[in-house]
């Protein structure tokens, strides 16, 4: 049975899960809190894939002795060996008296495998489905069971909902402070998606400069991938100064390969977004954070390939000249794509909006 104090602890542990937003990937973001009687003896979380688990790095922060204590972790433990070995089996051997678990692990090697171990040892065990702990994990949990990335639309715009001049001037709508928030959100993410028409008109480095976001003095760069159906991005392009991995997304047309890029080439004459989304969950990414024009992000949202998506709306005006912000094909409101608001916050002078897609009635 899962108590308030239960959940005052599962919550201390998601936190402790969030040191490793920016450093996990491909593993899931997981933190341990380890109590005995009224007093924390230990805290873990995972940092990078191939290091220690969170629970096994919060018995080492214990002093090893952790017999009869309740562990606390964001996700149910592993019970199958990969970089590391189960966390289930360490658990055990320290003789804990009690687990409980924020959320069900949706691996198939796991998938309540890790609690059924724990039980099979006598050690008691509860677990929940904290909202907080799914939320982290949501790019994770989606990879896992869907093939598929979490997808994140970013958008700098006008109060007009206008992205860039006709002339393509875009530098800078939004504000120095709303464009260091966006390294955040890069830092999370697995992979940054682009539109080979951006790489053209802004030559964006799309890299994470920000040394905040960096673990052990280095930081990880996610993949960059461009959509790029006749293979037009330039040697010479500022995305592969970055340090980080470029994939190009070519249709039938595009190049075979490219100096500075891994090239996937599709049958068809134009990329097929589905299938490359499909190709970033299999190298991985749990995450992808789409930074484009108006043509991909509408593509995109046509489509319904997206997750969520994050505008930054100026204080501006920059009039129906000015390009919009996805070029879609609505003629009729009852046409409209709909929005959920999940917050709404002030940076830089600038409405942060965050949006989960509406999709009822969406086959």
């Amino acid at each position: 049975m899962i108590r308030d104090i239960d959940r005052l602890f599962l919550r201390r542990a998601v936190e402790l899960a969030q040191r490793g937003l920016v450093s996990t990937t491909p593993n899931p973001r997981v933190g341990s809190i380890i109590v005995r009687g009224d007093q924390v003896i230990g805290r873990g979380w995972h940092v990078r894939s191939g290091d220690a688990h969170a629970e096994v790095n919060a018995i080492n922060d214990a002093g090893g002795d952790v017999a009869g204590a309740t562990v606390y972790v964001s996700l149910e433990p592993c019970c199958h060996t990969g970089l590391q070995p189960p966390c289930s089996e360490a658990l055990i051997r320290a003789r804990v008296s009690r687990v409980v678990g924020a959320m069900t692990d949706p691996d198939p090697r796991v998938a309540g495998r890790g609690y059924e171990a724990l039980r099979g040892a006598g050690i008691e065990v509860d677990s929940t489905e904290l909202p907080e702990a799914c939320e982290l994990n949501a790019g994770f949990a989606k990879r896992i069971t869907q093939g598929r990335p979490l997808v994140r639309i970013k958008v700098g715009a006008s109060l007009d909902g206008r992205t860039a001049m006709a002339n393509g001037e875009s530098q800078w709508i939004t504000s120095p402070e709303a464009r260091a928030d966006v390294q955040a959100w890069r830092a999370r993410s697995c992979a940054i998606l682009t539109g080979v028409g951006t790489v053209l008109a802004d030559d964006p480095r799309l890299d994470v400069r920000d040394d905040r976001f960096a673990t052990a003095g280095v930081i990880r760069q996610p993949i960059i991938a461009v959509a790029d159906s006749r293979g037009r991005t330039p040697a010479d392009a500022k995305l592969f100064h970055g340090g980080g991995r470029v994939v190009l997304f070519c249709g039938s047309a595009g190049p075979g390969d490219h100096p500075h890029a891994e090239v996937v080439r599709h049958k068809a004459e134009q990329v097929d977004l589905a299938a490359m989304l499909d190709w970033l969950a299999a190298a991985g990414c749990g995450e992808v954070l789409v930074e484009a024009g108006p043509t991909l992000t509408g593509a995109l949202l046509q489509a319904n390939l997206w997750d969520e998506a994050v505008i930054y709306l100026a204080p501006k005006v920059l009039g129906d000249a000015a390009m919009p912000m996805a070029r879609l094909p609505i003629e009729h409101l009852a046409q409209a794509l709909q929005g959920d608001i999940r917050s709404s916050e002030t940076v830089g002078g600038n409405l942060r909006l965050v949006l989960a897609p509406n999709r009822q009635g969406v086959p």
